[in-house]
């Protein structure tokens, strides 16, 4: 069983990274291989439109043609039996990196014949975690269109919501006075163990299921 966890956030070691780490700690515990793509390493772009993966006599339909770095990993995660998407909410949305990510993972399989019949034939197992400055619930609306795009095209097996996150570990140097930086660290003291624990357990529900 493979697990790919894809990070859409540029900070490596912070939060998004943190909790994708330990889900995938927790696939492994259940068995599984895993892989973790940093998509800020990575040079790509969104969905072309060229349509190559609907051409009817295509060879390899309902698979991205465009030929960058993000061709071998969507090809990876084709083959695989689980994703787990993480990204920061940024100006009310995923990165802009998830978000084109996003646009060539969905739009390969997007099957014109007949929405409802995506062109994935594998068995793919999804979850998505989410990290924000806001408290939970404030971006559920959001959420519930990824998931519901990730439940017709695959298995969605949940959602992670770390809220209320600590941005950096000096709020005097940053024009940040509307955060206290005193219950941010509290709550990175006292409730991101607990989110650490929960990416866990998604990660080895995903390996499970």
């Amino acid at each position: 069983m493979k697990i790919i966890a894809v990070n859409g956030s540029a900070r490596k070691n912070w939060n998004t990274h943190i909790l994708l780490n330990k889900a995938l700690e927790g696939a492994e515990s259940a068995g599984a291989q895993t892989e973790l793509i940093n998509l800020y390493d990575l040079e790509y772009k969104g969905c072309t439109g060229c349509l190559a993966c609907k051409i009817k006599q295509s060879k390899n339909p309902g698979h991205c043609a465009v030929n960058d770095d993000l061709k071998p990993v969507l090809d990876r995660i084709d083959k695989s039996d689980g994703l787990i998407l993480g990204s920061p909410i940024y100006l009310g949305d995923i990165t802009a990196m998830l978000r084109a990510f996003w646009e060539r993972l969905i739009f390969q399989y997007l099957n014109y014949n007949d929405y409802s019949k995506p062109l994935f034939t594998g068995n793919l197992r999804t979850a998505f975690i989410y990290t924000m400055s806001v408290h939970e619930g404030y971006y559920n609306e959001l959420f519930k269109k990824y998931e519901d795009i990730l439940g017709l095209y695959f298995k969605y097996a949940g959602t992670l919501q770390s809220t209320e996150t600590l941005q950096v570990y000096d709020y005097s140097k940053y024009h940040m006075a509307a955060f206290s930086e005193a219950e941010r660290k509290e709550r990175r003291e006292k409730v991101f163990p607990d989110d650490c624990r929960k990416a866990y357990e998604l990660g080895k529900s995903i390996a499970n299921i």
